[in-house]
């Protein structure tokens, strides 16, 4: 019989042959391909042609509410909590220097998210401290501990704790400096926590006073990774894979209702990581990578999946180089005809993509595509010569 690609890439991957559903120490294929969808998306609204000209979709909402772009990240620290399951779970956390490694990592993670944010200035009295790294770093630290020394039933207690406690914190504790307590952008705890920690010279620069990624919202950010500790301890378990798929759907409505119903007292919004964001985001999220592995994994549904893969397979590499090489090439400049100096991505922009399109907001989101896309080469060369590069 012929071999196929699939099954070449499946036999990569620790999987079964077609027709078997993969076991409890596979590596599953719809976690890659998640994983790089979820980064791909996060590579294009990241990266506009132009930040002026951006559909509504592409952009996080102001404050409360959401939009398709407010769930990127948070689908991230879910596959992160997921893909620990699977890194730590095949030996039980019994591995010699695991929490060391486990240290090791988040620090590497830490120092890259903070070299973005030192570049190009590198200076230490204005750098921003926390980051969408950083975050993922600290998320990964505390669920992969969790993970090696609680078990399922705790890590349900856990959660329960936090979405809970963080709301208590958020709705009930009186502000300092303020009287009561709020959710308003720079009057809130965490906006109150992070210019006493932080202070204002190292938060994100756009809220001047607090950070989206601060300090007190990073605690409902690790119950993000734990329902994906706690997704993938399931996946990872011997029920059938029909089973699996069908409790996944339910829990994952059931959060994603939970979530909407919370709003009206605990509103949905990112930049404070609400606990009520927290279930919507990991509801649908659980929802995302069920419909994923029943496809690919289950059903062996391989059409468009790999290049994809290529993306997941190295999804931090992407994310940290797609974040530098646009910086390092605004450093660049180029006259215009007009004998203005732009950075050459903008110059590349205007000169080659928004020329093309009558619609500026087209343009831009030509631009962002163009990026991916030639991401999304350099990746599948990779993928294909084998080249994974871990963190």
């Amino acid at each position: 019989m012929k071999t196929t690609e699939f099954e070449i890439s499946a036999d990569k991957y620790g999987l079964k042959p077609v027709g078997t559903i993969p076991t409890a120490s596979s590596r599953l294929l719809s976690l890659d391909f998640f994983r790089g969808l979820t980064v791909a998306a996060m590579v294009t609204v990241n990266n506009p042609g132009d930040w002026g000209n951006i559909y509504a979709p592409l952009e996080h909402a102001s404050w409360n509410g959401w939009t398709p772009t407010d769930l990127i990240f948070p689908f991230f620290l879910f596959i992160v909590g997921v893909s620990i399951t699977f890194a730590l779970g095949r030996t039980g956390g019994m591995e010699k220097g695991v929490i060391g490694k486990i240290v090791k990592r988040s620090v590497t993670l830490f120092l890259l998210g903070l070299f973005l944010n030192f570049f190009p200035k590198f200076d230490i009295t204005i750098v921003r401290i926390p980051g969408v790294l950083q975050r993922i770093a600290v998320v990964y630290l505390a669920c992969s501990l969790i993970l090696l020394k609680t078990t399922p039933r705790q890590q349900v207690y856990i959660f329960c704790g936090i979405v809970l406690g963080y709301w208590f914190l958020m709705t009930v504790i009186p502000v300092p400096g303020v009287g009561y307590a709020n959710l308003e952008p720079e009057t809130n705890l965490a906006a109150w926590f992070d210019r006493i920690i932080l202070t204002p010279a190292h938060v994100y620069k756009p809220a001047k006073v607090w950070d989206p990624e601060g300090l007190l919202s990073t605690l409902p950010a690790i119950g993000t990774g734990l329902l994906g500790l706690l997704t993938g301890t399931w996946l990872r378990s011997n029920r059938v894979a029909a089973e699996k798929v069908a409790w996944l759907f339910a829990t994952g409505c059931l959060l994603t209702l939970l979530g909407l119903l919370w709003d009206g007292l605990f509103p949905i919004n990112k930049a404070l990581w609400t606990s009520s964001y927290v279930l919507l985001a990991g509801g649908l999220a659980m929802l995302g990578l069920a419909l994923c592995y029943w496809l690919i994994d289950v059903q062996h549904y391989k059409r468009g999946v790999l290049p994809f893969v290529a993306f997941g397979v190295n999804a931090i590499t992407v994310f940290f180089l797609s974040g530098l090489i646009p910086r390092i090439m605004n450093l660049i400049h180029v006259t215009q005809p007009d004998g203005t100096e732009v950075g050459s991505k903008e110059y590349l922009y205007r000169t080659f993509i928004a020329p093309h399109f009558a619609d500026p907001k087209n343009a831009s989101l030509a631009g962002a595509l163009t990026f991916v896309l030639i991401w999304f080469g350099i990746l599948w060369w990779m993928y294909r010569k084998n080249v994974i590069i871990k963190v």
